[in-house]
């Protein structure tokens, strides 16, 4: 008798313990949640937005190294993609995928074109109806630029209020955690309520 209290406890030690490496496993190579900071994606993704992003499908990371495990398949142009900020890795950011290795990418008066093609984007918004001239910056007339292999050009789809490639580069792969799959949740701060309709929206 005075063991089968001991024993009950170490089978609840082993099942916290392999609750936790099972959590630990899922959250470096399947999945993991991400919470929208800015409006640099609206009005796909709104401030107060959480989400879960996919690691395994471009090919999970093993933690503390630059090896990628094998994907089901690449980045491609319109994935929303959670990434390490290049120039501050400490910090996530979200982006869509607007080019990939090899492929040309030129904006002229806000409107964006790929190897000569122009893009045909009904998720993004304009908040600047004004165009800012090529020489003062790169919001709205920028490249063209081709993109180097292994990276990928970034854009938010609040194209006049995003800090994306236009303005520090391409994105080199191995800084890219996943695809964003769809909202869990969301919390409307100024109204301090739920937005009921976005949850379990998928992201496209």
């Amino acid at each position: 008798m005075s063991h089968k209290p001991r024993s009950i406890l170490r089978e609840y030690v082993e099942a916290a313990l392999w609750a936790l490496v099972l959590t630990l496993f899922l959250r470096a190579f399947v999945i993991q949640a991400f919470r929208i900071p800015s409006e640099s994606m609206r009005d796909t993704l709104l401030v107060g937005d959480f989400l879960f992003v996919n690691k395994f499908e471009y090919g999970p990371k093993i933690p503390f190294t630059h090896i990628r495990l094998p994907g089901l398949r690449p980045p491609r142009r319109g994935d929303v993609i959670v990434f390490q900020f290049p120039q501050d890795p400490s910090k996530d950011f979200i982006k869509r995928c607007i080019a990939t290795g090899g492929q040309t990418v030129e904006v002229h008066n806000k409107q964006v074109s790929v190897d000569g093609k122009s893009l045909t984007e009904p998720y993004t918004i304009h908040t600047d109806p004004t165009v800012r001239p090529a020489g003062y910056d790169y919001r709205d007339n920028f490249g063209p630029q081709t993109v180097g292999p292994g990276e990928l050009f970034m854009m938010g789809d609040n194209r006049d209020n995003s800090n994306d490639s236009r303005y520090w580069g391409t994105l080199d792969m191995d800084l890219v955690k996943g695809r964003a799959m769809f909202l869990y949740w969301s919390w409307d701060g100024e109204h301090n309520w739920p937005r009921w309709n976005r949850i379990f929206h998928v992201i496209h």
